[in-house]
């Protein structure tokens, strides 16, 4: 039994049934993504662990303790990161925590200890002095991160934790939530499949209230053969004159762009290819590297989920 373990896990909102007979084992030490598309049910599950809400059905263990709705014993182990943290603004950030911490039960000095290294973690060591009030989204993120590592809990549930960011916050928050890996399991729910695979270890993806895959990451994607090919092509002119011949000559493929990456998906990858391949002979480009696309957790998402 992993350190949160949801068991037969169903509810509904009215006649909306949100979550049916959803079974989830999460292993201690990991870092697990739990993916799904925005109303897919992925708050109302953490709602659920953290005693919040009360399911219609189902069971739900964190540490080997059950989970009971409108109780909080449970919680003791759990730091929770909701998708937005909400702040007295007035404060600064070592008071907050020191706040934070009086109400969980730290002694004033273990507060002021914990606050200190905590604020060094997430990089807001130079804020002690300034108001939460003038903080930037990303910034309210990492204070959130910090306040939820007050008790040095054994599960941090992070809810959407980067859905509002940059790309910039988001690495941020995502190299924070690496950097504890060592020191709690980490679970995040969030739509954001390129945050997944950037830390995670293991992910479930919820779809119609259940879970319809789940594992290691290198098992996900070894459960599926490559369906296409990445063409990189460093000069920008030839990435314009490529993407609208692509857009003609292949309205078949799937198209999609990282930087200067093409990656291009077909239903027949040998007559995908050679078709590829012929396009580009026309069209007189040898890009920088031509080869076999590795499945994603992208593709992996789509075809799951019938998108």
């Amino acid at each position: 039994m992993g350190i949160l373990t949801i068991e037969n896990l169903s509810h509904s909102y009215g006649p909306k049934k949100v979550l049916e007979h959803l079974n989830l084992d999460v292993p201690e030490g990991s870092v697990y993504g739990f993916l799904g598309a925005n109303g897919a049910g992925k708050t109302t599950t953490m709602k659920i662990v953290l005693g919040l809400l009360q399911p219609a059905e189902g069971r739900v263990t964190v540490a080997g303790e059950t989970v009971r709705y409108g109780g909080a014993s449970t919680n003791r182990h759990i730091g929770y990161l909701p998708d937005v943290p909400a702040f007295y603004g007035y404060m600064r950030p070592p008071e907050y925590l020191r706040l934070c911490g009086a109400i969980s039960g730290l002694s004033k000095a273990d507060a002021e200890k914990r606050s200190d290294e905590l604020l060094e973690m997430v990089g807001l060591s130079h804020t002690r002095r300034e108001r939460i009030k003038g903080f930037s989204r990303g910034m309210f993120q990492r204070l959130g991160i910090a306040q939820a590592f007050l008790h040095a809990p054994r599960l941090l549930i992070c809810d959407e934790p980067t859905s509002a960011l940059d790309p910039a916050g988001r690495k941020e928050i995502m190299d924070i939530l690496s950097g504890v890996r060592d020191r709690t399991t980490v679970v995040f729910s969030t739509h954001i499949l390129s945050d997944v695979e950037r830390i995670c270890d293991r992910a479930a993806v919820l779809h119609d209230g259940k879970v319809v895959l789940e594992g290691t990451l290198a098992d996900l994607k070894a459960r599926r053969k490559p369906d296409g090919y990445t063409v990189v092509l460093s000069e920008p002119a030839e990435r314009d004159v490529f993407r609208k011949a692509a857009a003609a000559e292949l309205a078949d493929a799937r198209l999609r762009w990282d930087g200067d990456a093409a990656s291009v998906s077909f239903g027949d990858l040998k007559s995908g290819g050679v078709r590829l391949l012929a396009l580009l002979t026309r069209l007189e480009i040898i890009p920088n590297r031509f080869e076999l696309s590795d499945p994603t957790l992208e593709s992996l998402f789509l075809e799951v989920t019938d998108q």
